[in-house]
């Protein structure tokens, strides 16, 4: 934990491109295909893509259900999204693809990285809350990303 946020990274390694797997993830609306907490997404800006952008995503982890108010604040095609949080959960998260080589076969592959800093509101157990979240949250971001892989590298 860092000040008084609750880090937790999380990454993987797809076999494709980052032009690929950026086109996976840059429709922010379909990231309910992959995201298991993430239940619905409703953009509450005209602007569904790129810095400025913002939306309610209905979250579900467990019994817990909440609406994490989000704003696009980094857009760099191909490169890194990231996100600051404004709902009852707030910080800031990024995704990072950053090109890892290639396969024997010739495949590209590219390593994402997902990381986020967290701050619980006293009433989800604040700085406690975080500490015994980030272990449930690491899970299911892992098996988002195994998720992401999956949908990727089938095309």
């Amino acid at each position: 934990m860092s000040g008084t946020g609750t880090d937790l990274t999380v990454d993987v390694l797809i076999d494709a491109d980052p032009a690929t797997v950026w086109a996976a993830v840059e429709d922010v609306g379909s990231h309910t295909e992959w995201m298991e907490d993430a239940v619905a997404i409703r953009f509450t800006t005209a602007q569904t893509s790129g810095v400025g952008t913002e939306f309610d995503c209905d979250t579900k982890v467990g019994p817990i259900r909440l609406v994490d108010h989000m704003e696009i604040t980094e857009w760099e095609p191909g490169a890194a999204m990231g996100v600051r949080h404004v709902g009852m959960v707030t910080g800031s998260g990024v995704f990072r693809l950053v090109p890892e080589g290639t396969r024997p076969d010739g495949t590209a592959r590219t390593r994402f990285t997902w990381t986020e800093t967290l701050t619980f509101p006293w009433y989800m157990g604040g700085r406690l809350g975080g500490f015994f979240a980030r272990p449930v949250l690491g899970k299911i971001w892992k098996k988002n990303l195994t998720n992401l892989k999956g949908l990727v590298e089938r095309g």
